[in-house]
């Protein structure tokens, strides 16, 4: 493999190995490479350490003179909790920096390259096929909070060939198998938080937790200094005292949203367990408005949102716009039952001709199952 090559591939494992650790800061790698020869990797530190080509150029010293720099993202230029990368570049003596894809921030968007270019440096933005893409993807979260303030929504669920995420009385284990159970928890893995509605915590009962072995996850990834964060949407806060999320081992991981008009009391009861209560806007039907979740989710930093379900949830998220990619697995089983709920609830569209269809579609098969995962256009 040429070096180029070589060197690109690890700055994006490197970008990789911090998915899910450095909200609000987009996970980026850096590689050194002098000579011919890969001498130093950084990436992202959690918030709010050193940004990856800074920990890449301090890993290489004074090697990295008249050196080159990989890097999946365009390098800051403005101060943000830490000193712009673009001066630690200078200072380094890079002479060269091959960049993936461009930083979405418009306050460094071409600027970091320029800086670079007045400081005698050459700079080339990668239009591989291969590569540019994989490096844009990894930042897909953080271009949706700069731009939109708000999170990036994967929805994901398993239903049956038939389309139903359960039976007519509720039993949903388990549609799919352990293969792409596995991969779910490598999804959860890679995001801030994960997101359930009341009704399928109540039935469900899940954990929301991270259960993979180091080497069963598709990238290696650095440990977690904290859990993704456990969200629940309950309008009134009423949820059973013997659920998981609300034992004291995950309370202190875990909130829920509530309407602003729910009662004090229940708020109460919730903070008395040592989970935090948020109060958010209802829509017209008396729901939590599903984009005041994802403003009230970005206060907090939260820059990726794992939703899984259940049918209202996903049907409130769909019908208002917010869901950016979807996630499903369909198992080769079938149930039937008119009263047997499907993947999205919600309104829904009218006509065929309304239908979103799925881009940058991508199909593999785990066991049994097949996984469907594609983008969701956004509405203009």
């Amino acid at each position: 493999m040429h070096v180029a090559e070589e060197a690109i591939r690890l700055a994006i494992a490197c970008a990789r190995s911090v998915e899910g650790r450095t909200s609000p800061r987009p996970p980026v790698g850096a590689v050194v490479v002098r000579d011919g020869s890969i001498i130093a990797q950084g990436a992202t530190a959690p918030p709010y350490g050193p940004h990856a080509e800074v920990v890449a150029l301090t890993a290489a010293g004074a090697a990295a003179d008249g050196a080159d720099l990989y890097v999946t993202l365009e390098p800051c230029c403005i101060f943000v909790h830490t000193p712009p990368c673009t001066d630690a570049i200078i200072a380094a003596g890079i002479r060269r920096v091959i960049i993936g894809t461009l930083d979405p921030n418009p306050r460094v968007q071409l600027q970091g390259i320029e800086r670079l270019r007045s400081a005698g440096i050459e700079v080339m933005v990668l239009e591989d096929e291969q590569f540019a893409p994989a490096c844009a993807q990894i930042v897909r979260p953080f271009e949706q909070y700069i731009f939109h303030g708000r999170p990036y929504v994967t929805a994901k669920w398993a239903m049956t060939l038939d389309g139903k995420l359960a039976t007519r009385l509720g039993d949903s284990h388990w549609i799919s198998g352990p293969e792409a159970r596995l991969w779910v928890h490598d999804l959860r893995d890679r995001v801030d938080a994960i997101l359930v509605g009341a009704n399928t915590a109540r039935i469900d009962n899940p954990q929301l937790t991270v259960r993979i072995p180091p080497d069963k996850r598709i990238w290696q990834r650095t440990e977690r200094e904290h859990a993704p964060l456990r969200v629940v949407l309950s309008t009134q806060g009423a949820l059973p005292d013997t659920l998981s999320l609300l034992q004291p081992e995950l309370a202190a991981r875990t909130c829920v949203l509530v309407s602003a008009a729910s009662s004090i009391e229940s708020h109460q009861q919730l903070a008395d367990r040592g989970i935090e209560v948020i109060p958010v806007v209802a829509n017209e039907k008396g729901q939590i408005d599903f984009p005041a979740t994802l403003q009230a989710l970005a206060h907090k930093g939260i820059m990726h949102v794992l939703v899984e379900g259940g049918a209202s949830v996903l049907g409130s998220a769909f019908d208002q716009h917010c869901i950016d990619h979807v996630a499903a697995f369909i198992a080769p089983k079938l149930l039937g039952g008119r009263n047997a709920p499907s993947p999205i609830a919600g309104e829904g569209l009218a006509t065929m001709l309304q239908a979103q269809c799925l881009n940058n579609i991508q199909t593999h098969i785990f066991g049994e199952d097949i996984l469907v995962e594609g983008d969701v256009p956004h509405v203009s």
